[in-house]
Parts: C-alpha cells; structure tokens; sequence
C-alpha cells in the first residue's frame, strides 16, 4: 500500500516542484521511498510502504520493459503471480506493479478484469500522451481527482490537491455535499466537501488525453446479480468456505511480518481462522479493549485467540489515549467525518504497527451477509400496514422514552423512494431529512440527494437485500473503507481486506437471503462456516460494533467540544446552520435525551472542519 498523486496540465504550467508538494504532503502512506516523473505536461508522484520486493528495484514510478509506459501504483494484485508466466517478458522485480503494467501493456486497456486485488494505479503512455487511472472493484483505495478540461489533477487523499498550486483560492464549499454529510455522517461518492473535487467511482478506469475525459465503468455491483441464487445450504457453505479461504490465502502473500484486526466478532474472528489454517506459524492478532466494561469486548477476542492458538496483543485503552485523537480526526480524514469508530481504529492500527506490516480486517460481512439491526427495519417498513399508519405509530412511540423515541424516527420517512437512506440516517442517530430542512441556513438548504434504486433486470430483491446493496453502494465504500484506510495509512500501515475478495462479493450478491438470516440468526452461512473452526459458544452474546462511549465522553471531558465550536459567534460566524436549533439540540442531550449524541458529534465535526480547513 502506497500514496500516489499527480497531475496532466496541458497548459504546461506546472512543475515538478508542485508534483512534489503533493506527493510528500502524503508521505505516511509511503514513508520507504519516493519517486517522481515529470515531463512538462504531466507528472506522476509516489510515496513507497514496501510489501512486496522490497529492493529498490522495485520501487516507483516504474517504466515498461518498452520504455514506452510509466506506472504508479497503490495497493496489492493478489493474482500476480498467476498473471507474470502468460505475459511474454522477463521480469525485473517480484513486485506486482511490474506484473500490472505488462499486462497492459501487453492485453490493453481491459486487462484489468483479470486482476484480482485492491488498487488504485495511474498509467502514462508516453507515445501518444494519453493517460490512465484505475480503481478496484470495491473502492477499497481511494481516488480523488480534479478536472476543468484543461488541467487534470488527482491523489490518494484530499490533502494532496487542496495544496496543489493552480487549485489554490479556486476551491468552493459543495453545499450538497454538506447536507449528505448531517444526512449520512459521511459525504459519498461522486462528492467529496469541495464543489471542484470528486471522489472517482469504484470499478472504473478514467482515460485522458487532449480531446477530453472518457470514464469506463468495467465492473458494477449491479450487474453481478444473477436471476439463480444459491440456495442449496450444503452446496453454498462448501462454496463460501473455499472462497473465505482462497481469499484468506491470497491476501497472506508478503515479504513483511502481518497479522489480523481481532475483534472477537463473527467477521474478524472468521478472517483469524482462515489465516490460522493457512499460516505456518502462530498468526498476529490485536485488539483493543476500554475501561469502559460496556464497550470492551477485549475478553471475547481473548476467547478466539485462545482456541487459535494465535500471537494475540491486547492494548486496554484508557479515555485519554482514545480523546488525544478527537482533535487530528479533521486532519486525517480532509473533510467531515463523523464516524466516531474512526478512533479505536487508529488505535489498534497503533498497536499493530509496532508489531507488523500489514494486516487483515473482518470488513464488508455485515453487508455482503445481512448482518445489520437496519436491514429488519427495511422488513418492517415494507408492510402495507406499515406504510398507512406510519404517523401514528411514530407518534405513539414518541411518548414512551429514549429508546421508543429514537424508533419513532425511523417510522418518520418521507417517501418508499428515500426509505433506505433514511433507515440508514435513523439507525446512526443522524439528522432526519426534516431536521436538516429546519436546520441549514437558506443558503445551504440543498437536499441530500443520493441514487437509492437500481436496475437490476435479472432478479427482483427482497427489501433487506436492497438496503444492503444501498449500504455496500455507500456506507461501506464511502465511510467503513475510508475510515480503515485513513486510520492505518496514519501508521503507515497495510490494511487488507479478505472479505471483499469480488468473487466473495458476487457470491454472496446471489446466495439465497434464506441462507443469509435462518431461524432470526443474522450471517447465518458465514457463521457455520465459521462454526467448523471456533465453537458456536464463544459467539453466544449480543451484537456489538467496534465503538466508543461517544455520549457520555460528550457529557464528560468532551464536553469543551459544543463550547468550543458549537457557540453563537463560531455557529453565527460560519452561517451554514441556525444557532436556535443548535442551541435547542444541546439543551434537549444535556437534558436527558441520550439519543442525540451522534447529531452533537455531525455539528462539532462540521464547524470544526469549516474553523481549521
């Protein structure tokens, strides 16, 4: 895993210089090695963490055995070795970036189909001055880009353009991008918090020369929905369990110590058994734990190393180490975030990083096999009895405390055509579409509009199908990933993703939701599969995600937060949201609604990004 940045100026008014700025300003992704290129016209900047071949001959940019293409290159191809003997070269390195770029080379634009990885790559064909940039099928790296049809910049973070020169007093508040973020904690693609800047699709490659910019879309999770699913309960977990393998095994391949995120939940502690399997040796794990007994599921992670016989850290976390974080989330992140498991994230990736290289995540199984408490409310809001008494029901519950507060909510949605983001919204604790209505000034007032509805002509899913194929669409792209890129790369820190191999994606797009909740079990395919190598029992308890007391930190020593950003002159001064519902919000938490804790953080980040950006 690297940082790339870089840019194609026709106009030939930038430097190497400027490529330097942007590339060195995201030095933690790669602090091993740097490398530029620059002829005039474009210029491809690279910041090397060192995985594979570790010689200087593998590092970047990297030139084609022809002379004729230059490469950089973030992320890993898992497949590379498969893919060098077919390739009619003698290879340099044992890197994989040299396996990439022969092959498109040697195959052309649509050799990507046959990578099998996570990545981000920008590919520069000198001869005919056209350029290349490509991103995985999952958006597992990131990609932002600027383009004005004369000037074409992009970067693996946004820190990277917002210092490049001829962008400088030129980028604008994305007033949309905004309310998406009190909407949704995150702001998803194509947005990002400036009007100039976009965040590039998953799945697609950009190509760019003089006559303009062609996006091709190679892969789309829509289209891998097929009208057969699995169904077949033995057939499907003889299935599962060898891609969870193979995908395991793929991504183990290093020339850097590794080990896994052990969380001691269903999705971290299937991706530590496969590796237990596969390894040759005790395998790494780490995890976390607070003082906060609520929060701490340190003793459950300790269970599952224990029957793995692992290398287990474990690193309990007081509240002072957590909060000396809060203050940097803006910096890491480049622009509002309000995913507060972004902390103990960058935590373990601390521990981890004094320990390895690289590491393996559980990420992507909640979605891929309904895991969420949010896709049963997609089951129930669907009911036609639902559907008309919905006021009434909201209002009935308003009456009876927090708890049924909160749920009346959910039972507030505005259209069948917005129903899945405002499940999600709901779910979070996050700003109705009403409230944000209430809540911006007039000239911020744009609706967070987002696509929630596909085309998907083979097979009609069910409706907790398709609220996880809205939250693979976003939330898992656009925030889960994110988050865990941004936390580890930190640390410079690899972070790998077995669970989001794209055969695991398109197999689990087509197994029977009867096979995904049995009996009222959520996962229930992943967790037998687990099941064949940790006891059921260890498992017996309820969900809980990777959190942190964030409303009674709120109330407590994170209290300076609303004083410090959330008061008249710095709300008043800002203008994007009323200071009378600000003020009201805060009253109604520190008054007793406990509920409201995550609306408090969206405002605090928000004004705290707009003060420092």
């Amino acid at each position: 895993m690297c940082g790339i940045a870089g840019f194609v100026d026709f106009t030939q008014n930038s430097s190497q210089n400027d490529l330097e700025i942007i590339t060195d300003c995201i030095a933690h992704r790669g602090p091993n090695a740097a490398g530029y290129f620059f002829d005039g016209t474009i210029g491809l900047g690279h910041r090397r963490l060192s995985i594979l071949d570790l010689s200087a001959a593998a590092n970047q940019p990297m030139y084609s055995a022809n002379d004729r293409y230059v490469i950089i290159f973030n992320g890993e191809v898992y497949n590379f070795q498969e893919i060098a003997p077919a390739l009619d070269v003698k290879m340099k390195t044992t890197s994989d970036t040299e396996v990439i770029l022969e092959a498109f080379v040697q195959w052309g634009p649509d050799f990507v189909h046959q990578l099998n990885g996570m990545f981000a790559f920008a590919i520069y064909d000198k001869q005919v001055q056209k350029f290349f940039l490509y991103r995985d099928r999952m958006g597992i790296k990131p990609v932002y880009y600027y383009y004005d049809g004369q000037r074409f910049a992009f970067s693996s973070e946004l820190k990277s353009l917002v210092k490049l020169p001829f962008l400088a007093g030129k980028l604008t508040l994305n007033k949309e991008a905004i309310s998406q973020f009190l909407y949704l904690g995150y702001i998803p693609r194509p947005n990002s918090i400036y009007a100039e800047i976009r965040k590039m699709d998953s799945g697609s490659y950009l190509v760019l020369n003089q006559h303009g910019l062609e996006t091709i879309n190679y892969w789309r999770l829509s289209d891998q929905v097929q009208a057969d699913v699995w169904q077949n309960e033995a057939e499907a977990k003889e299935k599962l369990k060898d891609l969870v393998l193979s995908s395991v095994q793929y991504r183990m391949i290093s020339d850097v110590p590794f080990g896994t995120f052990l969380s001691g939940g269903i999705d971290s502690s299937l991706v530590t058994a496969a590796a237990a399997q596969v390894a040759d040796k005790p395998v790494k794990t780490f995890s976390i734990g607070f003082k906060d007994g609520k929060h701490n599921e340190a003793q459950f992670a300790r269970a599952v190393s224990q029957h793995l016989k692992t290398d287990h850290h474990e690193f309990t976390v007081t509240e002072k180490e957590a909060l000396n974080w809060v203050d940097k989330l803006t910096q890491i992140y480049d622009e509002p975030f309000a995913d507060s498991s972004a902390i103990p994230t960058l935590l373990v990736s601390e521990l981890s990083r004094q320990h390895v290289t690289m590491t393996l995540s559980g990420d992507g199984g909640d979605e891929l096999f309904l895991g969420y408490g949010m896709y049963q409310w997609a089951n129930r809001l669907q009911k036609p009895f639902v559907n008309t008494f919905k006021a009434p029901i909201a209002t009935a519950l308003s009456y009876l405390g927090n708890r049924y507060e909160r749920a009346a909510h959910v039972f507030r949605y505005p259209s069948s055509s917005r129903i899945k983001s405002h499940i999600f919204s709901q779910e979070q604790y996050l700003f109705s579409e009403t409230e944000i209505k209430h809540l911006l000034t007039p000239g911020f007032s744009a609706f967070p509009a987002i696509q929630e509805s596909w085309n998907l002509p083979n097979r009609e899913l069910t409706a907790m199908e398709q609220q996880a194929f809205f939250d693979m669409q976003y939330y898992l792209q656009d925030d889960l990933l994110v988050k865990v890129d941004r936390a580890t790369m930190t640390h410079s820190l690899e972070t790998r993703v077995p669970l989001l191999d794209y055969r695991l994606v398109e197999f689990a797009l087509n197994l029977s939701p009867d096979l995904k909740v049995k009996n009222g079990v959520a996962k229930y395919l992943l967790k037998q599969v687990l099941y064949d190598f940790v006891p059921a029992e260890i498992f017996n308890r309820p969900k809980w995600g990777f959190s942190i007391p964030l409303g009674s930190w709120l109330k407590g020593d994170l209290q300076y937060l609303m004083a410090d950003y959330l008061n008249e002159k710095v709300v008043t001064q800002l203008g994007v949201v009323n200071y009378t519902e600000v003020e009201r919000l805060k009253k109604l938490f520190l008054g007793g609604k406990d509920y409201l804790y995550n609306r408090v953080w969206l405002l605090i980040i928000l004004h705290k990004w707009l003060l420092h950006k």
